[in-house]
């Protein structure tokens, strides 16, 4: 494309799943516990005779020949596939010094600092905490690439734009109550429709705190060369997409706000749970619509698209040093041991979890052997194995304050990073 090649808790064990029953989804922004809260036993085949006669919205959708040409509100490089070097990898290649230094002049010739934040529902208290404790240690930096995914992805607006906006980061993330992110539907609804639950509550929460004063900054931040990057999944195309805020920020485009908000409410969908978002593109002087969800459903953290060569970014830019690269994964990383009792839902489910959990990690791995080639420090933080304490109910108030607490005392007294992921310590790979 044009700006595009570029439940129910399962188990308290990867943090980040949600089931609501009786569907199979992906990686979800929040994670809502107990078995049966969100939605009720209904069976798979009456799911199947209900969505025969859904209500949902009607659709245009994009044509697969165009989905390497279609363009969002017409904004060049909006965006880029998550999966593929974009299109215009190599064209600022070609400008001169003086065009580089002019167009990156705030980071330009300067230490860089990257960080990636995940998914993980509630467990996003794990991240505000880190990231609050760390404006009191004194010494966190000011991002030159912020990414986010689900629940990272409401996050990382406001760590990105730094400590002044500590307060809303808390709040978008470890203070969230049910009221605040979603409605149910009645079942028999549901069944006619998309989704188990409508989104309104957490559009009005987006709306509240990223406003025309917070697209200013993303944009001011952009015309300096910094970066705020979400990641959706285009379920059309079964692949990850990367949203270049910044750009669309400082497109002076009347609906960019609209966009941004889009864009974040569909990082932060969850499959079958939340409706996917349909964001209009155009392509060939046509009007079309895409299907976007939960990033988690394609990738559950990510620093820059696959495939491009970020040793001559650097270069290019002629940073000094290793640029340290910081990966916060809002779940535990550890298996836990259940028993499960031998029926259809929880063997799902915990499949399910299983899969997610493993593909978390095969989502760190990608991201470490990345930094390792591209001579990055990586710095990795996740939720400690001796954080044991169980979520009770949906956003549980009480566990997300203990996680944020253990989160920002760590970070406070000076957060000891894990250099690579866990399951290579046996047999490192060293970067080099």
């Amino acid at each position: 494309m044009k700006g595009l090649t570029g439940g129910a808790k399962v188990t308290h064990g990867a943090r980040g799943l949600l089931i609501p029953q009786p569907f199979v989804i992906m990686h979800s922004p929040m994670r809502i516990s107990a078995r049966s809260r969100l939605a009720s036993s209904a069976l798979v085949p009456a799911l199947l005779l209900a969505t025969a006669c859904a209500h949902v919205p009607e659709r245009t959708p994009l044509p697969a020949e165009h989905i390497d040409d279609a363009t969002v509100l017409g904004i060049p490089r909006a965006r880029s596939w998550g999966d593929a070097p974009p299109p215009w990898d190599h064209d600022w290649h070609t400008w001169s010094k003086a065009e580089v230094k002019e167009r990156y002049s705030g980071v330009y010739g300067r230490r860089h600092s990257y960080l990636a934040i995940s998914g993980g529902g509630e467990n996003g208290a794990f991240a505000a905490g880190l990231l609050l404790g760390w404006t009191e240690a004194g010494d966190r930096p000011e991002f030159t690439i912020v990414t986010g995914v689900s629940a990272g992805a409401l996050v990382a607006p406001f760590a990105f734009l730094g400590p002044e906006y500590d307060d809303v980061l808390k709040i978008v993330s470890s203070e969230l109550k049910p009221g605040d992110v979603y409605k149910k539907r009645g079942i028999i609804r549901a069944l006619r429709t998309d989704a188990m639950a409508t989104t309104g509550p957490l559009q009005a929460l987006i709306a509240k705190h990223v406003d025309e004063e917070v697209m200013e900054k993303i944009a001011a931040a952009h015309r300096e060369g910094r970066a705020l990057n979400i990641g959706t999944a285009n379920l059309d195309s079964m692949r990850p997409v990367i949203w270049r805020i910044g750009a669309i920020a400082n497109s002076g485009h009347p609906r960019a706000l609209e966009l941004i908000r889009k864009i974040l409410l569909a990082s932060a969908s969850i499959p079958a749970f939340f409706s996917p978002v349909l964001i209009p593109v155009e392509a060939s002087g046509e009007m079309y619509d895409e299907l976007h969800v939960d990033g988690g459903a394609a990738s559950q953290v990510f620093l820059y698209p696959i495939g491009i060569d970020f040793e001559q970014v650097l270069e290019k830019l002629e940073v000094p040093g290793k640029p340290k690269v910081y990966v916060i994964r809002n779940s535990r990383l550890d298996p836990m041991y259940e028993q499960l009792p031998n029926r259809l839902i929880p063997i799902a489910g915990r499949s399910l979890e299983s899969l997610v959990r493993t593909q978390g990690i095969g989502d760190l791995f990608r991201l470490y052997l990345e930094t390792c080639r591209d001579g990055l420090d990586f710095n990795l933080a996740y939720i400690p194995a001796e954080f044991t304490k169980a979520s009770t109910k949906e956003f549980d108030t009480e566990y997300m304050q203990e996680l944020y607490d253990l989160a920002y005392k760590r970070a406070a007294e000076g957060y000891e990073w894990e250099k690579m992921p866990p399951e290579l310590e046996e047999a490192p790979l060293r970067c080099r």
